[in-house]
């Protein structure tokens, strides 16, 4: 099975066995709704599969409870780790959309040949993402790549590679 991940759990929250989670989905009323089946897993270990019995937005984080739990102490060990579905229950999406774990992974290269690193993480800022690059060069800082249509002209899962052309002064070179 290949898993993909929809929340990172943060914490538990209050002592009645419910975690706080930060949602790493575009499809949160669909994966957090009451009834929905995940899985928790930590350290690339699946710990346990859970049925969503309760769900609320709060301060930005989402607090769930789950059916088979009813204490902290039961679900103190979930900490750290995240909500997963099963990769065959993901939608599908427009052409030229993606979700997050297709694009985490991919070599980046610029326009100019320049082989710049691979993307390690992706920040949701509101406007439009950036995509957090780590670069080929020990010495080198992480390279910011903002998500938008002047930047990133193609990505290629097939190949593992985005396609980007670098506005002057978007990386620092001399880093």
């Amino acid at each position: 099975m290949k898993e993909v991940r929809i929340a990172r759990i943060v914490n538990t929250f209050g002592v009645r066995g419910q975690i706080k989670v930060i949602s790493e989905t575009d499809f949160e009323e669909e994966r957090f709704k009451v009834g929905q089946k995940v899985g928790v897993v930590k350290d690339d270990q699946l710990l346990d599969e859970v049925t969503i019995a309760s769900s609320q937005l709060h301060k930005g984080t989402y607090i769930m409870g789950f059916e088979e739990y009813h204490n902290i102490n039961q679900i103190e060990h979930f900490k750290g780790g995240w909500l997963v579905i099963d990769g065959k229950e993901q939608q599908a999406l427009p052409e030229d959309e993606f979700y997050q774990h297709q694009i985490v992974g991919l070599n980046v290269v610029t326009t100019e040949g320049k082989d710049l690193g691979t993307i390690k993480e992706i920040l949701s800022l509101g406007s439009n993402d950036v995509w957090v690059v780590k670069r080929r060069e020990a010495k080198k800082k992480d390279a910011l790549i903002p998500y938008i249509e002047d930047v990133v002209k193609e990505v290629d899962l097939t190949k593992g590679e985005v396609l980007v052309e670098l506005m002057e002064g978007l990386i620092d070179d001399e880093d």
